[in-house]
């Protein structure tokens, strides 16, 4: 079946989500750090909650974009998607996130949960750290 080759491509296919996803989450925290792009939560304190949201949105986002420490950074980034989700989102506007405007937290927490137990994928920091290096003599 034809499906079953596209088995071969999981790899690049886990590094496209990683990828993407880290670019969408980056400017999550350009927003709040630089004002770009302008938005509700553009100019936020940098010594405040939002602020630091927006450091561990560019920085780990950065580093998930990389694919460097994908795990833990993803592990700590899925915390602070759940912390945004239960603690801003559902307060603000109850529990469905159709309602209370958190669906980019929740999708986030997810992809960042299944980053770490699935790793980086292709094109990544972490898999050249891995690979066994050639030494010449």
């Amino acid at each position: 079946m034809a499906f079953d080759r596209l088995s071969n491509y999981a790899p690049q296919a886990l590094a496209v989500l990683r990828i993407v996803t880290a670019l969408l989450f980056i400017s999550h925290g350009t927003q709040k750090l630089l004002g770009f792009p302008a938005g509700q939560m553009s100019g936020v304190e940098l010594f405040s909650l939002m602020g630091l949201a927006g450091i561990l949105e560019v920085g780990g986002g950065i580093a998930i974009l990389l694919g460097f420490f994908t795990r833990p950074v993803a592990f700590v980034l899925a915390g602070e998607m759940a912390y945004a989700y239960w603690m801003v989102h559902v307060p603000m506007g109850g529990f469905f996130p159709v309602n209370n405007g958190g669906d980019a937290a929740a999708m986030f927490c997810f992809a960042f949960l299944y980053l770490v137990f699935a790793g980086p994928g292709a094109w990544s920091l972490d898999g050249y750290r891995a690979a066994p290096q050639s030494q010449t003599a």
